[in-house]
């Protein structure tokens, strides 16, 4: 029953160092210690905390961890409540030492993406049944062998793609041995691996047994399981005590190893162990297989997990390869959330000759569907727009028909609809198949709103007429009048569509400067960032190229030597890549670096281990049409043009944060030029004029920076 801020005052008396403990701290810290002899509430709660010192804080649960006895578990072991959970009291290590077995079952977001994929191949083909597809189909291991596996589970990655184009696997067994051994440790065994298949005369094993082990894995301990058979059939051990290897060997229990070294290698009648030797093993050849087990089996992976991961491989390969749009599409709906993820399936959706059509009210589910040979957008993925008003939405379909007017969506979805998703659906192109334009649907959607909602009131006050109800219906002509106004330009189409959903879904603002592209010779983005089939890339570091694009984001950094410099995104139609913009080029061509600008780009690589290529800024320009360069234009500082009142840049800060002023003043010094600065302590009120040379030149990319530091309202340019 201490107060809190007391409490607070004790505790920040112990110091701060690791592994302090409460008598240390008695020790180090006079205060704490003059608390504890004079003042009975100070003494009596750090006696409490001594006596609870080093005890576990809380109950943690294993979340995979199943524990499964063949009577009741509490006649094993004592149970508790962890929420709502009944959980043993012991950990899984005491578990495993009691003899219990506990087993861990773990979820897959790729077993929904299949069963998804299922439900809608059967709106085609109503008894598909993945369980009983041909393990064997000669196209799907072709397919994986040309390295098409995007949305593969498993073998998707860069690396994972480069050894299945290599060893060009024919069942569902060597697809197992690929994923038991792209790991560290066995990984180094790939290469050998790849090269016996192809090559079987140069097999060979250590001793004859080992052969019908071994044959499966062309020569090579791939399992833990193999580990075992081994112990089993070169020493003749039980499978519980081969178990017991192949844990100690996995948890690198050494001490039990040297003891099981000696059973393996000459056996033990108490335990009923033959040993090696006995069985006709040399005792060389028998420490040297042990020491092999022994160091793979650190990292070995277990055959029946590696089989399950081999098989949900084998089915999302397969429905690729036969129902690709089915496929492709439960995939996109399982990353809805994942931006980078959803842009790469896009994109593997256009390259399988796949669109990947806008929303739209009247075809739109959820998530992403097939629509002819195409797939359709998933509102789910349009911001503002709820998973409740969609289910609505669908369910309003499938009850009274499609939407036939912009008026009557509104109408019968007006229960659920609000301005903020309205808009949303309109910017998407969740309306474009009714004909009308998205700057026409923008103009009228409140006073379409607002009527609705003052016709449901009259209905509810019962002043609703017989003729009004009948204009209601959605088969009366939309009585809504759309002003004559043009449409938005495309590139604020394509600008909205990429607010509302993350991604340009009708074209993307660099098409229209394809031949300029060509023209200047730009290197495509994805030629650089990603690397080919054996993990190479196809630019060196420090290598020059010209790039074109659209920069999507904009980041600004303080440097050590109190410089401001940029991290910005330039995305074009085949990938996007990192840019490195330092102080000089930042401050001659600040007005040109800010999202949406279309720019050109002399560019270094720079390539770093584990990391994709990033790009270092030399040159940059606006791109135009006729691919002028204009590269230098941005080295000379413009005048600020004159006005009748000299503009000044108003900032509202606590002057006496001495962290926030020198952060502010290193921008002012980036960006200098004219404009006088004044500062408004928001504690005191007072108002100080920056000296002369921290005024500056008024960038949006300075203000926007401001913006985000202090917050808009305490950033002004008047």
């Amino acid at each position: 029953n201490m107060p809190y801020a007391d409490v607070d005052v004790i505790a920040k008396l112990v110091p701060t160092e690791l592994n302090m403990t409460i008598e240390r701290a008695l020790l180090l810290s006079p205060q704490l210690k003059e608390l504890y002899d004079n003042d009975n509430k100070a003494k009596q709660l750090i006696d409490t905390a001594k006596s609870l010192e080093g005890m576990p804080r809380h109950a943690s649960t294993h979340a995979a961890g199943i524990v499964i006895t063949d009577k009741p578990v509490v006649s094993y072991v004592p149970l508790a409540l962890n929420d709502e959970s009944v959980v043993t009291q012991f950990g899984m290590v005491t578990l495993e030492e009691l003899g219990l077995l506990k087993m861990d079952f773990l979820g897959l977001r790729n077993v929904t993406v299949i069963a998804d994929a299922v439900d809608m191949i059967r709106k085609r083909v109503p008894d598909f049944d993945i369980s009983k597809i041909n393990e064997n189909d000669i196209e799907v291991y072709d397919f994986l062998a040309k390295g098409k596996t995007s949305g593969v589970f498993q073998i998707e990655s860069t690396g994972m793609t480069s050894v299945v184009t290599s060893l060009k696997p024919e069942s569902i067994e060597e697809i197992t041995a690929v994923v038991a051994l792209y790991r560290p440790g066995p990984m180094d065994s790939i290469p050998k691996f790849i090269e016996c298949k192809f090559n079987p005369e140069k097999i060979s094993y250590k001793h004859p047994l080992l052969e019908s082990i071994l044959k499966v894995t062309n020569g090579c301990i791939v399992y833990q399981e193999q580990v075992m058979e081994i112990c089993r059939k070169l020493a003749g051990f039980s499978l519980g005590r081969a178990d017991i290897v192949r844990r100690a060997m996995s948890k690198k229990k050494f001490d039990i190893l040297e003891k099981e070294r000696t059973n393996f290698v000459f056996g033990n009648a108490e335990l009923g162990i033959d040993g090696a030797v006995n069985r006709g093993v040399d005792e060389k050849i028998a420490n040297s297989i042990f020491d092999e087990m022994q160091e793979f089996a650190k990292y070995a992976f277990p055959k029946g997990h590696a089989v399950s991961y081999a098989i949900i491989s084998y089915q999302t390969a397969f429905l690729k390869c036969h129902y690709p749009k089915e496929y492709m599409a439960a995939l996109l709906t399982s990353l809805l959330d994942v931006t980078s993820k959803v842009s790469e399936y896009i994109a593997e959706c256009k390259s399988m000759g796949i669109n990947v059509l806008p929303p739209d009210v009247n075809e739109s589910m959820d998530g992403f569907t097939v629509s002819g040979d195409n797939i359709r957008y998933g509102l789910g993925a349009v911001k503002n727009v709820g998973h409740s008003l969609i289910a609505r939405m669908v369910q309003e379909r499938e009850q009274g028909g499609r939407f036939k007017t912009f008026k009557s969506f509104c109408e019968r979805m007006s229960s659920d609809l609000n301005r903020r998703s309205l808009e949303s659906l309109i910017k998407s192109g969740s309306f474009d198949s009714l004909g009308i334009r998205r700057s026409q649907l923008l103009a009228v959607a409140d006073k379409v709103l607002a009527d609705i909602v003052n016709i449901n009131k009259q209905n509810v006050e019962g002043q609703l007429d017989f003729m009004s109800m009948l204009e209601g219906s959605d088969n009366t002509p939309d009585e809504v009048v759309f002003p004559n106004i043009l449409e938005f330009t495309k590139l604020e189409m394509l600008k909205m569509e990429h607010e509302m959903t993350g991604f340009y879904l009708s074209g993307h603002p660099m098409e229209e400067y394809i031949d300029t592209l060509r023209k200047i010779s730009a290197i495509p983005i994805k030629n650089i960032v990603e690397p080919d089939e054996n993990g190479d890339y196809a630019y060196a570091d420090r290598e020059r190229v010209l790039v074109a694009g659209m920069i999507t984001s904009v980041k600004l950094k303080t440097t050590k030597s109190d410089t401001m410099m940029a991290y910005i995104t330039v995305e074009d139609m085949t990938g996007s890549a990192e840019m490195m913009v330092f102080s000089k080029i930042l401050t001659e061509a600040g007005n040109l670096i800010r999202e949406g600008s279309l720019i050109m780009t002399k560019a270094e690589v720079t390539i770093r281990e584990e990391e994709a290529p990033k790009l270092k800024c030399n040159e940059i320009g606006p791109i135009s049409a006729d691919g002028n360069m204009l590269f230098g234009s941005y080295g000379k500082r413009q005048k600020p043009e004159s006005r009748e009142k000299p503009v000044r840049l108003y900032i509202r800060c606590d002057t006496d944060n001495r962290d926030l002023t020198d952060r502010l003043f290193a921008m002012f010094r980036i960006f200098r030029g004219n404009t006088p600065v004044v500062l408004y302590d928001c504690n005191t009120g007072k108002t100080l004029l920056a000296p002369s040379e921290l005024w500056i030149n008024p960038h949006l990319i300075l203000t926007d920076e401001l913006e985000e530091l202090l917050g808009a309202k305490n950033v002004v340019v008047k």
